[in-house]
């Protein structure tokens, strides 16, 4: 069910080897903010560049929290000029209104419905007290690809890369 709406949500005819890289907000964009966010996204990606040949690309801002940047590489890779432009837009996104997309301390869930953030060093202490499971979904903001991104990004935290550092003995049942 998730995989078909987050593929309603993507734009057509990027292949699902093509790079993403997902950006993590510290909080919720506002309505109007995130109408800003997209426009700016769209003027980067409309004009995003590869030693001189234009990239098709794609940035938007899912769920009001996180910036998802697409590139389709069949004919271009994207150089490191090119990823540098992007974090810049990232970057001038946070000073503009004042969040963190750069935080890999701060977890992500689905919990009843709402994207949750959790302190990586609280998320035992969430498991512990029942406030998650290992059924509860993550966001896998480490997906590199967009078939990755459609099939992975949301998954159960026991079949996360968060799996392996937490332990689900003891919970409260």
């Amino acid at each position: 069910m998730f995989t078909q709406q987050l593929a309603d949500l993507l734009p057509t005819g990027f292949p699902d080897s093509s790079r993403v890289w997902v950006y993590q907000c510290s909080r919720a964009f506002i309505e109007k903010e995130a109408a800003e966010v997209n426009e700016q996204l769209y003027q980067f990606y409309s004009q995003w560049q590869t030693h001189g040949a234009p990239v098709k690309g794609w940035a938007g801002l899912l769920f009001r929290q996180f910036i998802v940047v697409i590139a389709d590489e069949s004919d271009e890779s994207v150089s490191g000029c090119s990823t540098d432009s992007s974090v810049r837009v990232i970057k001038s996104l946070e000073r503009q209104y004042s969040v963190n997309f750069f935080d890999r301390m701060m977890i992500t869930f689905l919990v009843k419905g709402n994207a949750e953030m959790l302190p990586f060093t609280q998320v035992q202490y969430a498991i512990e007290k029942g406030y998650i499971n290992e059924d509860t979904l993550l966001f896998n903001n480490i997906v590199t690809d967009k078939k990755e991104l459609l099939e992975q990004w949301l998954v159960p935290l026991k079949e996360s890369w968060l799996a392996g550092r937490v332990t689900f003995q003891g919970i409260p049942g």
